[in-house]
């Protein structure tokens, strides 16, 4: 395994090889120590830094459009994609079952190894070199970094998940209602080839499939670790 591949894709170079390798140390390996405390700090580090750079992107931006943003970028979906843009699932330590799994091409291993990455780096590089490293590779995946390109929908976001994975689209149904008239409440299922995936409770049919889209969007995302 070429790590000088993967450090060239990072544009970093690690003094210390080991951090590198135990970033890459997936749990399953069974080695005595894994990444899950980089993945730990790395996390941390990636909220910071997205916050910040947010913040001087949008200057007059209020705090809940920041808030959202920053869960548009800083998310399992997102760090994966940074991952495979990196070909970092070439470079993880698996163990033979996960490897047989299909484990290098999991999002949620991706992304765990991805914040890894991140927290080595923080931890021997420090915050301006791993801020410059990960912005750079945002800039580069997201063609654009605003409101409108990541704020979608989660009925747009499921969608566009199921036409991907399933090439289906899904279905919205309603389950049942409650309270007088003036005050009705909608349970809404959200369907993909008649299996639901999630139901939802909200003061309005469109608000209720909002909720039933993010539940399955969530329940996709744990079907795939």
């Amino acid at each position: 395994m070429n790590l000088n591949i993967l450090e060239k894709n990072l544009g970093y170079k690690f003094k210390d090889k080991n951090l590198l390798k135990l970033a890459l140390t997936h749990k399953s390996s069974k080695t005595p120590k894994n990444n899950e405390r980089l993945e730990f700090l790395g996390d941390a580090v990636m909220d910071l830094i997205v916050a910040e750079y947010l913040c001087q992107k949008f200057k007059d931006t209020n705090e809940g459009e920041l808030s959202k943003l920053r869960a548009a970028l800083v998310n399992e979906t997102s760090f994966s994609n940074l991952a495979k843009n990196l070909n970092l699932g070439n470079f993880i330590f698996l163990s033979n079952a996960e490897e047989q799994n299909n484990g290098r091409h999991k999002n949620s291993i991706l992304s765990d190894a991805f914040e890894a990455i991140m927290g080595a780096i923080y931890i021997e590089g420090g915050l301006e070199i791993c801020k410059n490293i990960a912005i750079r590779l945002l800039e580069k995946n997201y063609d654009e970094i605003d409101s409108k390109s990541l704020l979608k929908d989660y009925k747009t976001t499921l969608q566009e998940i199921t036409q991907a994975k399933f090439g289906a689209t899904p279905m919205y149904k309603l389950i049942s209602s409650q309270g007088p008239d003036h005050e009705k409440k909608f349970v809404m299922g959200v369907f993909l080839n008649d299996k639901k995936y999630g139901e939802s409770l909200g003061k309005s049919k469109k608000d209720a499939e909002q909720k039933a889209a993010k539940k399955a969007i969530e329940k996709i995302e744990k079907e795939n670790i």
